[in-house]
């Protein structure tokens, strides 16, 4: 049959709702393949990006009204955020973070778990090893979920959901219209550039952060397209809500020259700062997430106490902050209470965060840097020996240090302090501190707080994939049964015979209670040859054996075993049970670490170029081949689900053939799949086909 009957015959019984969303969808697609001949691709990209803007700027201004109209219900309508929670009564200061813990744990768990935490490093990680995927639910999702933590006290900042809202709009953008992977992770980046840049007035941070943080290099096909997302979503934040800067302030300058030395000082602190809070928000989130006897979506109402019990002393703690941020940088808080604000902030994000509330990260560091950077300002105006500017001065670089520290991002901490300002005098200070805190940070923890959350599953940003692949495999997975142990009162003469007869590369030694206590290589017992006659029956293990034993837990992953290999040029290590446990149940040899590696590097391959792993209700993607045959993935149509694959015939009803199945709900070696004709398609499961882009389209339309 063919295809272009299939088609029709196909697309005449899809309800019209659906049937005029593909039309809708070949229509859009069709306008950008022209605008790509007329213009070519990276002017194509332009457009895009002006559009994924103006989305993003709508968006950012969205999550602002949801953040108002949610702090109305929760504390009233009268009076500014912080005059709120403060005029609330103390029994309220607790109750309301724990009801809004709760409804964002049940939100987080019905919709969509990326909604949990600050967003940024799930959208990294969507850049980096997913395509730039992202899952469209997560837009409302975030935004609700952010919005009422915020709303009911939750002590956290607005940038992180926009950021991943931003990112989720501009990756569908890219989806939708079947875009290649390079450009959708473009598209990501222009969501995030956006969402920084209308929720900050902000648009030259907006464009650095995303080039900075999201794609971690400032190509010139990518940079151009974000930059004009963020100038279109600025466009959009100012002629909404105007144009001023997030901060107003006075006229801060260098009084002395030797101000220079309190500024690096200051720095220095920040650095220190920096990691005390990534310190503090990896123990708490760590600790939440090794809590089983709480359920997940219960945990951010333990969070909401916490919140709140800091917050009966300290108001202030609680919500955005940007009101207490404006009375430090205007020099109207008491050294004593800003050292009790940096210490509350750092506690209540903490606990916020760490528990699975909803939103940033940027805006506590803001606080605690403004805090920091006003006691560093007071002090100085008390024991400097020559003039010094206001603590206030000293709160605005102090916020730029912070952040800097906090996210390894010097250049945007710079920037965005700077365009929120809207204060170019106190530049210099700024330079000097920002670019010192982040040294200082680097040196002493090399995760930042955007990373040490992937780091901990795993995924280390900068080591690439390799590593990564390494340790998503565990020793259990792949090590051997058989062990070749020996006492370690076995003379060479016993090891002799040992080695003519056995296969193993190394031999194990234990003691009466079969623990392990060394290891005697083939190497070693080469060594001992010229000595053979006369030590024969003199020398035993215990006197040749490597000792202490190089050895690996089965609960290991294949990173650990690769640098165990590196110690030692043994062939075999033995593995030892999860715990404290010395009994060997087995041995894992060098060659099996490199099979695993090359065959979960195949998957990655395989599944990175064929697979974008988004558990999506219908994504709809291609990848051009040659003449003219494109692959595509698309999630099992309901039609052919329960079917033998021999039966659904569709190489000849559809021209087209199936390559790859993804099991997307199963971890491990059974996530993709090479079909066989009695392979059963289920639901959820995703396809990977192959065929003439016209036969792949009518396939795909009819899916979508």
């Amino acid at each position: 049959m063919g295809s272009s009957g299939t088609t029709s015959t196909s697309s005449s019984v899809l309800p019209p709702v659906k049937r005029e969303r593909i039309l809708f969808r070949k229509n859009t697609r069709r306008v950008v393949q022209k605008l790509t001949r007329v213009f070519g691709d990276r002017e194509t990209m332009i457009f895009i990006a002006v559009a994924i803007g103006a989305t993003g700027g709508v968006g950012a201004v969205f999550f602002r009204y949801l953040i108002a109209l949610f702090q109305d219900l929760a504390w009233g309508e009268a009076g500014s955020p912080l005059e709120k929670i403060i005029a609330a009564p103390w029994y309220w200061r607790v109750a309301a973070p724990m009801v809004g813990g709760l409804l964002v744990g049940l939100i987080v768990k019905y919709t969509a778990p990326e909604a949990k935490g600050h967003g940024v490093p799930e959208v990294m990680d969507a850049v980096s090893r997913q395509g730039g995927v992202i899952r469209p639910v997560v837009v409302v999702a975030k935004s609700f979920a952010s919005a009422i933590c915020i709303a009911t006290g939750g002590s956290v900042g607005r940038e992180g959901p926009i950021v991943q809202v931003g990112s989720a709009l501009g990756s569908t953008f890219g989806q939708w219209l079947r875009l290649s992977t390079p450009r959708i992770k473009t598209c990501v980046a222009c969501g995030a550039a956006a969402g920084i840049a209308a929720t900050f007035n902000a648009p030259i941070a907006g464009a650095f952060f995303a080039a900075e943080i999201i794609l971690g290099e400032f190509a010139y096909g990518s940079f151009g397209a974000v930059v004009v997302s963020s100038v279109s979503a600025t466009v959009v934040s100012r002629v909404m809500l105007g144009d001023v800067p997030a901060f107003e302030i006075s006229g801060y300058s260098v009084v002395h020259p030797a101000e220079m030395l309190i500024y690096a000082v200051l720095g220095l602190i920040a650095g220190v700062a920096g990691v005390a809070f990534v310190q503090f928000f990896h123990f708490f989130e760590e600790t939440f997430e090794r809590t089983r006897a709480v359920p997940e979506f219960l945990k951010p109402v333990i969070g909401g106490l916490g919140i709140g019990l800091v917050g009966v002393f300290l108001p202030e703690i609680m919500g955005v902050g940007y009101e207490t941020i404006t009375l430090a940088i205007e020099g109207k808080v008491v050294l004593g209470v800003m050292v009790a604000l940096f210490a509350g902030k750092l506690v209540a994000t903490s606990f916020t965060l760490g528990s699975g509330g909803s939103g940033g990260v940027f805006a506590p560091s803001l606080f605690m840097g403004a805090s920091l950077g006003g006691v560093v300002g007071s002090l100085a105006g008390m024991f400097a020996p020559f003039p010094t500017a206001s603590p206030g001065a000293y709160a605005v670089v102090g916020m730029g240090a912070m952040v800097a520290a906090a996210t390894h991002a010097p250049i945007t901490a710079i920037l965005i302090i700077f365009e929120m300002t809207g204060d170019y005098r106190v530049i210099l200070g700024l330079m000097v501190s920002c670019i010192l805190s982040t040294i200082v940070a680097q040196r002493i923890r090399k995760e930042s707080i955007y990373t040490i959350k992937l780091f901990r599953r795993g995924i280390d940003l900068m080591a690439g994939t390799e590593i990564n692949v390494l340790r998503r495999v565990a020793v259990q997975s792949i090590h051997r049964g058989s062990i070749e142990t020996v006492s370690r009162t076995a003379t060479l003469d016993d090891l002799y015979h040992r080695m003519v007869h056995s296969q193993h590369y190394e031999f194990f030694v234990v003691d009466e209670q079969g623990s392990l206590v060394g290891v005697v290589s083939v190497d070693d017992l080469r060594k001992a040859i010229p000595d053979l006659e006369g030590l024969r029956h003199l020398a035993i293990a215990d006197d040749i054996m490597c000792s202490p034993p190089i050895f690996v837990r089965e609960d290991d992953t294949l990173d650990v075993a690769m640098l165990r290999f590196g110690q030692r040029s043994f062939e075999e290590l033995p593995v030892l049970p999860a715990g404290d446990a010395m009994t060997p149940i087995g041995t894992i040899r060098r060659q099996d670490v490199i099979n695993a590696y090359n065959k979960e590097m195949m998957k990655a391959d395989v599944g990175g170029a064929l697979s974008t792993r988004l558990a999506s209700a219908a994504l709809l993607r291609t990848w051009e081949t040659v003449g003219g045959y494109v692959m595509a993935r698309m999630e099992v149509p309901p039609h052919l689900c329960g079917k033998e694959l021999q039966a659904l015939k569709l190489r000849q009803h559809h021209e087209v053939q199936v390559i790859l199945i993804e099991r997307v709900d199963l971890p491990g070696e059974e996530r993709f799949i090479l079909p066989t004709p009695t392979s059963v398609l289920s639901p959820g499961e995703h396809i990977i086909v192959f065929g003439k882009r016209e036969n792949v389209n009518g396939l795909l339309d009819e899916a979508g």
